[in-house]
C-alpha cells in the first residue's frame, strides 16, 4: 500500500508525526511524505523534532516545490493521501483547484483519480467560507476529518487524544489497529 502523508503549518503537527510513526510500524506500507516549510517550522515549535528526524520516518520524501514528482501524476499508483494537520490555506487551495505546489497537486490528483483523500482540517471556529470549501471537497470525494477529541475511551494523556484521531485515520485507510479503543467495547 502506498500512502502520501502531507504535513502543513497548521497547529497540531503531532497528528502528522504520530501518523508517520504508526504507519512506519506497518508492514507493506510505503510512506511518501510532503512537508511544507510552515509544517517544518510548526513541527519544531510544537514537538521539538527537526525535519530530518521526521523525514526519516518516510520511505520517500518529496520536496514541496517538485511539481515534477511522481506524485504529481495520476499514472503513479498511490492508494490514499492524508493531510494531517491540514491548514485552512491548504484545504482552500485543494477545494478550488490551486495546484501551485506538490502537496496541493498530489491532493488534486488523488481526487481526480477517485482515490481516498483524508484532510485533518485544524481550525476553529469556522466561517461560512471554510464550511463551503469543506462541503465542496466532500462533494468531490474527500473525507474531512477534523481532529476532534473524544473522551469515551478515558484518555489519560494528550497522546491518548492524538492516537484516537490517528486510529480513525488508520480505519479510513483500511489499516485498523487491533489495539484501538472502540465505543462499546470493554477497556
Amino acid at each position: 500500500m502506498r500512502v502520501i502523508v502531507g504535513i502543513t503549518g497548521a497547529s497540531g503537527a503531532v497528528y502528522g508525526l504520530r501518523l508517520l510513526e504508526r504507519l512506519r510500524r506497518r508492514e507493506g506500507v510505503q510512506i511518501h511524505l510532503i512537508l511544507t516549510r510552515a509544517g517544518e517550522k510548526t513541527l519544531f515549535l510544537e514537538t521539538g523534532r527537526r525535519s530530518a528526524e521526521v523525514k526519516a520516518l518516510a520511505d520517500v520524501c518529496h520536496p514541496i516545490e517538485n511539481i515534477g514528482s511522481s506524485l504529481a501524476s495520476g499514472s503513479y499508483p498511490i492508494d490514499a493521501m492524508v493531510v494531517a494537520p491540514c491548514s485552512i490555506h491548504t484545504m482552500s487551495a485543494i477545494a478550488t483547484g490551486i495546484t501551485d505546489n506538490l502537496l496541493t497537486r498530489a491532493a488534486d490528483v488523488t481526487l481526480k483519480e477517485r482515490r481516498k483523500l483524508i484532510l485533518a482540517v485544524r481550525e476553529t471556529p469556522l466561517h461560512a467560507g471554510h464550511l463551503r470549501n469543506m462541503l465542496a471537497l466532500a462533494e468531490m470525494g474527500a473525507v474531512i476529518l477534523p481532529p476532534v477529541p473524544a473522551f469515551y475511551h478515558n484518555p489519560q494523556s494528550i497522546l491518548d487524544l492524538v492516537d484516537h484521531t490517528v486510529d480513525r485515520i488508520l480505519d479510513l485507510l483500511g489499516l485498523p489497529d487491533p489495539q484501538a479503543r472502540r465505543w462499546g467495547e470493554p477497556a
